[in-house]
């Protein structure tokens, strides 16, 4: 699964988010000094438990509950059993809450997916949220879905690709031509990947929306494939859509740095063939998805969506070690290309990011360490050549 201000409100400082090894690659940019350093500064707590850790994964802010009350209507979420729609569905429904206290008119959240996990289902409904159940690749299941003004697709298929593409096709394709057909009238914010675009030079500025997509792999074309289906359903039937390239989000049980942190502990091996990535803390993704839906047009709004710094991962596995009081055993070299964004656009038109990579460190380090939960679902974003 998918796999993080008011529109225009802050433009946020244009300086280049990119930088050559040997910068602020692995580094606070703000501050100087290493990752680790800036993380023991830190006065933000760290979660101490899964309840604390969802509900500020949850937390809207001024420009979220703005964002909605500038889209009258009820909310679906289809693909909300995943790793991020949970957190992000409780933020739409924490916003309305806001919004309803404030004089609005009583709104409603739905929570679409087949909910594998009955536990997450259940805290959802706790929250106030309609949960309902659906197979996404059903024209007959999504023909019962509730009607709402304000869409987030968030469904998907990642891993399991090389072992069964056809099924990755069919929730990556045939899924979205059902939903963008269902939801055609609707306001459409469609979650998508920095997967579609080719490595890039480190050196250079990221991959930008206008730049061509250029897949490698299965996964990533059919989720361009599934682009092309939103983009398609908006040019010919007028329907507003944003398009939400996100890489990579970082709960503290999952992610780039969760990965890197249990390799650090466990004592394997840290590949650094895809030596650099950009990341972003889920809450952060969270709020940036609610933000588009009054961006969606026709054509489509693409945004990119991830955090304000190039990150190395040897570097970040070496502050881990020192958080973690442990050595990584780092393995390979550094290619001089990787997976990264340009996120000008992001900066120009939705908040800036509340949590910085150093405090998403300290957070991740002391989450590990003290055996917090873990989803065992590693993001492989080592992977060069597409094969999930």
């Amino acid at each position: 699964m998918n796999s993080g201000g008011t529109p225009g409100a802050g433009t946020h400082d244009a300086a280049s988010e990119t930088a050559a090894p040997g910068d602020a690659i692995g580094r606070d940019a703000t501050k100087g000094g290493t990752l680790a350093a800036a993380a023991a500064a830190s006065q933000s707590p760290p979660p101490g438990s899964d309840e604390e850790l969802d509900d500020l994964l949850s937390t809207p802010s001024p420009a979220t509950i703005d964002a909605l009350a500038r889209c009258p209507g009820d909310v679906v979420v289809l693909g909300a059993g995943g790793k991020m729609g949970p957190t992000l569905t409780r933020m739409l429904r924490r916003s309305l809450d806001a919004l309803e206290r404030d004089g609005g008119p009583r709104r409603r959240v739905y929570a679409v997916s087949r909910w594998s996990s009955d536990g997450a289902e259940h805290a959802l409904r706790t929250a106030g949220v309609e949960t309902v159940r659906a197979d996404l690749t059903s024209q007959a299941d999504v023909a019962r879905l509730p009607d709402a003004p304000n869409v987030v697709y968030m469904a998907g298929q990642k891993f399991g690709t090389r072992d069964s593409p056809a099924s990755t096709w069919a929730m990556n394709v045939v899924a979205p031509v059902l939903c963008a057909e269902r939801y055609a009238g609707a306001r459409i914010v469609a979650f998508s990947t920095g997967n579609v675009y080719p490595l890039v030079p480190v050196a250079g500025r990221g991959a930008s929306e206008t730049d061509p997509v250029a897949p490698a792999g299965e996964y990533a074309a059919s989720c361009v494939g599934r682009e092309r289906v939103f983009e398609h359903i908006s040019r010919t039937r007028g329907t507003p859509v944003a398009i939400f390239r996100l890489n990579y989000a970082v709960d503290l049980r999952y992610g780039v740095l969760v990965d890197l942190a249990v390799r650090v502990l466990r004592g394997e091996p840290v590949s650094v063939a895809m030596g650099y990535a950009n990341v972003i803390w889920q809450g952060d993704a969270n709020r940036a998805a609610i933000e588009c839906l009054p961006h969606a047009s026709s054509p489509p709004f693409v945004v990119n969506v991830t955090g304000a710094s190039v990150l190395s991962v040897r570097e970040a596995a070496r502050d881990l070690g020192r958080l973690l009081g442990r050595e990584p055993m780092i393995v390979g070299e550094e290619a001089p290309d990787a997976l990264l964004s340009d996120t000008a656009r992001m900066r120009q038109t939705l908040s800036a990011p509340t949590v910085p990579e150093s405090q998403l460190l300290a957070w991740v380090a002391d989450w590990v360490a003290r055996g917090g939960t873990l989803l065992g679902k590693p993001t492989k974003f080592e992977v060069r050549d597409g094969t999930y």
